[in-house]
């Protein structure tokens, strides 16, 4: 049973958490992204799909503040966001680098922590809360280096719980994991996300996946990366790795976006 980290999970009306508008990205003399808009509502999962060059790591960047447009602008909660926060919190695909090789788990879960001031005496009782939310109760003294990829990317996400955000993106974060590990944390993500009502934007290749995660499905298209099609996902919740994955919705879903992607690789 998932364990909610402290963050308020009461259910309330939607309410706008970052919104983009008109926002463009160049690196040099290329456009990366143009005019794309976009407005992410507390607690939704959103993800990002396209084709190479569409932009999709940029549009992350964006939102987390890691890079600014040159036109438009992004908002967090009513107020310009052009620098990284901590209420914004980035799960990366490579998890073994973004891991501190010489922490065991409780220490690395407990940098979060104290960058925030956290007094030591309220650390431990949180570090353990949130290890047991994302199923790595009893490896609290485990280095990354004795971990699978899979309990070291939980671990990743530990830490950045552990920021308390109002946002989590996460970068192809699933991507290098074999098939039963990726859908026991799609699962895992799933449930923090619905316990904590964090809002979830979520960079993918792969189809299914984002069918699987999202609310809504945002479909990039490149050179230069705009918003070319928005995508909602009507399946019930919650979700089973055999059951929604037959339903006819999650069948048109995934034609959909193959149909999408298949026009700009020919």
């Amino acid at each position: 049973m998932l364990e909610t980290t402290g963050i308020d999970a009461t259910e309330n009306a939607a309410e706008d958490v970052l919104h983009v508008d008109a926002a463009s990205v160049r690196y040099g003399a290329t456009t990366i992204l143009d005019q794309v808009d976009l407005t992410l509502e507390k607690g939704e999962f959103v993800c990002v799909i396209g084709p190479s060059g569409s932009g999709k790591t940029t549009f992350l960047r964006l939102l987390a503040g890691l890079v600014a447009p040159v036109q438009g602008r992004v908002l967090f909660r009513g107020t310009e966001h052009r620098a990284p926060s901590r209420e914004i919190a980035i799960v990366f695909q490579d998890y073994a680098n973004a891991l501190l090789p010489w922490r065991d788990a409780e220490g690395n879960v407990s940098l979060a922590l104290e960058a925030a001031g956290v007094p030591r005496s309220e650390r431990s009782d949180r570090i353990h809360t949130l290890l047991r939310t994302v199923g790595l109760a009893g490896s609290e003294k485990k280095f990354p280096s004795e971990m699978s990829g899979g309990m070291q990317q939980r671990l990743q996400i530990a830490r950045c719980l552990a920021q308390d955000p109002d946002v989590l993106l996460m970068d192809e974060p699933f991507g290098a994991l074999d098939a039963m590990t990726r859908q026991k944390l799609q699962d895992e993500l799933l449930g923090i996300v619905r316990e904590s009502n964090v809002t979830a934007f979520f960079v993918t290749h792969d189809l299914e996946e984002a069918i699987y995660l999202s609310d809504r499905i945002i479909a990039l298209e490149p050179n230069p990366g705009r918003v070319s099609q928005i995508f909602d996902v009507d399946l019930p919740k919650p979700r089973n790795q055999l059951t929604t994955r037959e339903m006819p919705e999650f069948l048109r879903l995934r034609r959909e976006l193959f149909d999408f992607i298949e026009r700009f690789e020919q």
